[in-house]
């Protein structure tokens, strides 16, 4: 199955015109379509890096970000050492300043060249998603830049740390963060190296309640989805066959419990077929 990939994009972007020699103000009022220059990127990193106004900062993270939607900027950016200055700002006490820096870092990151220098924010990205508000604009911001940052497998490693964290998200936001997080750990599940931490976290047993049939079919597809990867994965691995070394209240004992088994044997059942084709039933040793 395809790794999940969150949307970029360019809100707010309107028909008009643009000038090579636009203002600070025309660079940054969003009211264009034209692909910006380097020449004009530069000036809009510049203005980033030597402007305190709050409101001057927020509008060049969007216009840059806005900017990062085409693959062409994505490079521009990068060499012009755009991305440290833009990923500086995701320090900013100011959270709507924070949640804008972090959509632009995730436009960027869709450049696996970026990532490599994006990578580096991943330690603060988590700590910002799980220590600051549930549900907030910056834990769904953060969210959706760790999820691009794990389209492949070369930077997951470094989200072993947090994966019991992802769980709780999951668990305790509302319904877009719960589907943004499956995204992610979507993306962690089809990676073997990384099956053992997923299926070690302490997660809470409440998790099985989204293997209801009554769950919203975008959230019951992927956590279907999730069961399906950590199966093959083992598999593969030929590990389903030996006795891991996991503990109770971990992922392994939820997914390979009684409990979920017969939650599967009743899905089986479900109106669905999309859902229906996702069970996992594990044959009785």
């Amino acid at each position: 199955s395809a790794r999940e990939r969150s949307p970029g994009g360019r809100p707010g972007a309107e028909g008009g015109s643009c000038e090579s020699c636009a203002s600070w103000e025309d660079l940054t009022n969003g009211s264009y379509d034209d692909v910006l220059n380097a020449e004009q990127l530069q000036k809009l990193l510049y203005l980033l890096e030597s402007t305190e106004d709050p409101v001057i900062i927020e509008r060049a993270l969007v216009t840059l970000g806005n900017s990062a939607a085409f693959s062409a900027n994505q490079v521009i950016i990068r060499e012009l050492g755009g991305i440290p200055i833009v990923g500086s700002k995701i320090n900013s006490p100011n959270h709507s300043i924070k949640e804008k820096a972090l959509n632009a870092l995730n436009n960027l990151s869709v450049n696996v060249e970026n990532q490599i220098k994006i990578k580096i924010y991943i330690n603060q990205v988590c700590e910002d998603v799980f220590s600051g508000p549930l549900n907030s604009a910056v834990q769904l911001a953060g969210l959706r830049l760790l999820t691009n940052m794990t389209v492949t497998n070369d930077h997951q490693h470094l989200l072993s740390s947090y994966i019991t964290d992802l769980f709780h998200v999951l668990l305790t936001g509302h319904g877009p963060t719960k589907v943004q997080v499956l995204k992610l750990l979507l993306n962690l599940s089809e990676n073997p190296a990384m099956t053992e931490g997923l299926l070690g976290a302490q997660v809470d047993s409440s998790f099985l309640s989204l293997y209801d049939g009554h769950v919203a079919k975008e959230i019951l597809l992927r956590v279907l989805t999730l069961f399906q990867n950590i199966n093959n994965c083992l598999q593969k691995e030929g590990r389903l066959a030996v006795q891991p070394p996991f503990t109770k209240g971990s992922l392994f004992f939820l997914l390979y419990g009684e409990e979920c088994a017969q939650k599967m044997r009743a899905l089986l059942y479900h109106p669905d077929a999309e859902v229906k084709e996702k069970v996992t039933i594990i044959p009785e040793s």
